[in-house]
């Protein structure tokens, strides 16, 4: 195998330090490494595989030297403009942000579910939305055996989901709470989240959706290859550090037996069933930090229709809702 060149943009952020965590983890055949940010960040000194390395300043001419594969980790703004460049110069994108997912040209790639896709690239590989990943991982072997005929989400989403400033916002909140203070300034959320449920994640729509509801339809619908698939989802942000919970409610073209269905989820990739309620056992937050499965439970027949159930599905947001995903993406396109 040729030395393998990888770029990491955005590597000084939630998502980006969480790919350099998780490429240490894996010991992928890389021979270098490059980490990109934006100028503000640029100089910042980072300790990978037991080197030092100086984060550059993203530009135009980054990828010059030549690159076999960046993972960009920034944001769509940096995406639209600089992984085209990337493409341009020789360079395979996996990218975070959400600006090509529905691009239709674009692969959007969970890998327990359709990696088979993922050789259909013209450059530029997506990243699917944090909470579509842990969704779609439970979903598709359901699918599979039992024909999905409507999806409806209800989501738990974490404060690291919004990075760094989501995160202060609730350490503010629980320092002024602790102080019997309540004078902090925002720096993200458009409430408090200390103590708190918004319901809003990005912006709302004029259909009255959040684009986070939005992002979470469409990306299911692509991923699964199923366009007219029924769903609906209410998106909530709550003040947890990290970790993602969804309620899911699934309806099936056929029926089944719990005993079966429950057989299908243990033995599908990516997922551990934890699903004991006799003796309250569960997935939560707790139990999947720092994990890249997704974790599955309080599965149970829906009884107000016909062939329905309910899950219970949790899963670190910015390991296998991003960071771990494009890793896993990457070990795909090294094989």
């Amino acid at each position: 195998m040729k030395n393998i060149k990888l770029a990491v943009v955005g590597a000084t952020g939630v998502v980006g330090r969480t790919v350099l965590k998780v490429l240490e983890e894996k010991k992928l055949p890389i021979s270098k490494y490059e980490f990109f940010a934006s100028k503000r960040s640029a100089g910042t000194k980072v300790t990978f595989l037991n080197k030092e390395y100086i984060i550059q300043e993203l530009t135009t001419s980054s990828f010059d030297s030549g690159f076999d594969f960046a993972i960009f980790c920034a944001g769509s703004d940096v995406s639209k403009i600089f992984a085209p460049i990337a493409v341009s110069k020789g360079c395979i994108v996996i990218d975070n942000s959400s600006y090509f997912r529905i691009d239709t040209s674009v692969p959007l790639i969970v890998p327990e579910v359709n990696a088979e896709e993922i050789n259909n690239h013209h450059g530029i590989i997506a990243n699917p939305n944090c909470s579509t990943i842990q969704a779609v991982v439970a979903l598709k072997p359901l699918d599979t055996a039992y024909n999905i005929k409507r999806i409806v989400y209800s989501t738990y989403q974490a404060v690291s989901g919004a990075g760094y400033k989501g995160i202060t916002d609730l350490k503010n909140g629980i320092l002024d709470f602790e102080k019997g203070e309540a004078n902090y300034e925002l720096q993200k959320f458009p409430q408090p989240i200390f103590s708190n449920c918004l319901p809003h994640i990005d912006v709302f729509l004029e259909n009255g959706y959040t684009k986070e509801e939005e992002k979470m339809i469409n990306e299911t619908r692509k991923i699964l290859k199923r366009p007219d698939l029924r769903i609906t989802a209410t998106t909530v942000r709550v003040p947890v550090f990290n970790s993602h919970s969804e309620s899911i409610n699934v309806e099936f073209e056929k029926d089944f037996s719990i005993d079966d269905l429950v057989n299908c989820l243990k033995n599908a990739p990516g997922i551990v069933l934890k699903d004991d309620t006799k003796n309250e056992v569960y997935p939560t937050t707790l139990d999947t930090n720092n994990q890249d499965k997704v974790f599955v439970g309080r599965v149970r027949r829906d009884y107000s229709i016909n062939s329905g159930i309910n899950l219970w599905v949790v899963a670190d947001n910015v390991r296998k809702g991003a960071a771990s995903n494009a890793v896993q993406i990457l070990e795909k396109l090294l094989i």
